[in-house]
């Protein structure tokens, strides 16, 4: 693999980043609709066009691989906007502020998930036995997925209690700030507890999504390119999706079977070997059929008729 080609993603990525904070949102503000559109626009077409790119370096199969795992990650990533929202009434956070919590809490992703992604491979390359252990986490995601929704109690997760009970606070936001300087010396303000509470619950997303990533490939680039593509627009989603999430009613579920898919992809790998083009698209029917029939349901419940109040 041609070190240039990481070159050529580490340019994107920080060019795109230092763009949307430095640039555009330098000040915080109230992100508009147009705005967030537009951001998610960017973001989106941003990582197809780096499928292209995975076709002429990598070739079709690794170009397919690529856009099945961010079609898979970025999914998952909006089921996962709803803990967000919970995170931050529970903290209180206001929309001005958001972008900025969303804005470094993805910088800590794409870390994370690197040493999650290159740690996975390097268990799967080592220890065959990991394929099974991997699609058994899928399996029972999935299970999990479809039986209830996801629950925010950031005062349960042991590094936001650290962090409230051993670093010195402020009782009060002080705008978009982390740290302030005070009499007493450094103290960190409540948003900086949102945000180790947003990297603690990232934590956990990664521990469901990097092992159906590598049920679709190992090969270090395309896995870890895809997922970083994926999240990248997150932020902006957030804004876009922020009032129509609670409408996408089927969007778990449809998750819920594509985990549980790949989950036996993976464990069956050795006996039979399911193409790339047939799992993008599995994976794409079953998204567009969910968000066909979340709409479909939306404009028939819109449609029936209100009982009359008596008097």
């Amino acid at each position: 693999m041609h070190v240039w080609w990481w070159v050529v993603f580490a340019g994107l990525v920080l060019g795109a980043l230092a763009l949307d904070l430095l640039v555009f949102h330098r000040h915080a503000h109230r992100e508009s609709m147009r705005e967030a559109v537009t951001w998610s626009v960017v973001w989106v077409g941003l990582g197809l066009f780096f499928a292209l790119f995975v076709a002429a370096v990598e070739g079709q199969e690794s170009a397919l691989a690529y856009l099945t795992a961010f079609l898979i990650e970025k999914s998952l990533s909006v089921d996962n906007l709803f803990v967000f929202v919970g995170l931050f009434s529970y903290f209180g956070v206001l929309p001005e502020n958001q972008h900025r919590v969303l804005f470094w809490g993805i910088l800590g992703a794409i870390v994370i998930r690197g040493l999650f992604i290159f740690l996975g491979i390097s268990l799967l390359t080592h220890f065959h036995w990991v394929n099974y252990l991997l699609g058994a986490i899928l399996m029972a995601t999935g299970a999990k997925m479809a039986t209830g929704g996801e629950e925010v109690h950031p005062e349960k997760n042991l590094l936001v209690r650290w962090a409230a009970r051993v670093l010195p606070f402020t009782k009060e936001f002080r705008g978009q700030a982390f740290a302030v300087r005070s009499p007493q010396g450094w103290r960190f303000t409540p948003l900086f507890l949102a945000l180790v509470a947003v990297e603690a619950t990232d934590v956990m997303f990664a521990v469901d999504s990097i092992p159906a990533v590598l049920a679709i490939s190992s090969d270090p680039f395309v896995v870890y390119t895809s997922n970083i593509f994926a999240i990248l627009g997150l932020r902006a989603l957030y804004f876009v999706l922020v009032g129509a999430l609670r409408s996408l009613r089927y969007l778990r579920p449809a998750l819920a079977i594509i985990l549980v898919l790949v989950g036996i992809k993976m464990m069956v790998a050795d006996y039979y070997h399911v193409e790339n083009w047939v799992s993008l698209t599995v994976v794409g029917a079953l998204l567009l059929g969910a968000t066909v029939l979340s709409l479909e349901a939306n404009r028939r419940e819109r449609r029936r008729p209100r009982p009359k109040a008596t008097s």
